[in-house]
């Protein structure tokens, strides 16, 4: 008679397949929809559990999708823009105005993102700031459109980009179109960006979530 203990044959314990060699349905839907989330979920727990500290306002390859945020408001001080190119993996590139902050505080800030899972579409929301703001240093953001109701403190517009002095590392190349300001106060601002960098960022009261459909900030 054969030794129990050292039968090699698995049992649904273990968490086998079963004998014909068919995966279950459910858990192969499972195993897709923890791949395509688990990194997008990762980064977000990222900015949203940490302090981040020391990263570089250097341009990386963005993602092929924009992404949304609000606020209530934004407050920044020291603040330049230009016009800068955003690049994908895939070598396209878009035009966008790459805004630079010293300090930001944003107010009940709202992030979202559209997802393509195997399930459908999913929308993967951020909120932060409901009852502290938001603060962020040397805050970078490639941004394509900007809506809101703004003023600024000794703004100067058409400046050249390589003079821009108002925000550390916030000068662009000789020639560009620039322009910056002492302060900026954006109220209700909607923004599409590409990419946001930023030297610290801390999310007080942090709320993720993934839910299916389209649930976007705006």
């Amino acid at each position: 008679m054969a030794d129990p203990s050292t039968d090699d044959t698995p049992s649904a314990a273990d968490g086998a397949a079963p004998s014909d060699g068919a995966t279950p349905s459910g858990g192969t839907r499972w195993r897709r929809f923890a791949l395509a989330v688990l990194p997008g979920l990762g980064a977000a727990a990222i900015l949203g559990t940490m302090t981040t500290q020391g990263l570089l306002a250097a341009s990386f390859a963005v993602s092929g999708d924009s992404f949304k945020m609000s606020a209530a408001s934004l407050e920044g001080e020291g603040f330049t823009q230009y016009g800068d190119v955003a690049t994908s993996v895939d070598d396209s590139a878009r035009p966008v105005g790459l805004s630079t902050v010293d300090y930001a505080e944003l107010k009940d800030l709202c992030m979202s993102s559209l997802i393509d899972l195997p399930i459908g579409t999913a929308t993967l929301r951020i909120g932060a700031g409901a009852q502290t703001p938001v603060e962020g240093t040397n805050l970078v953001m490639d941004v394509e459109q900007l809506r809101g109701d703004a003023s600024f403190s000794n703004i100067e517009i058409g400046r050249d980009a390589s003079t821009l002095d108002k925000a550390e590392g916030g000068a662009g190349p000789a020639g560009g179109f620039g322009l910056q300001s002492d302060t900026i106060s954006v109220k209700d601002p909607k923004i599409t960006s590409w990419a946001v960098n930023a030297g610290s960022l801390k999310l007080s009261g942090l709320k993720l979530s993934l839910k299916p459909g389209e649930d976007e900030c705006y």
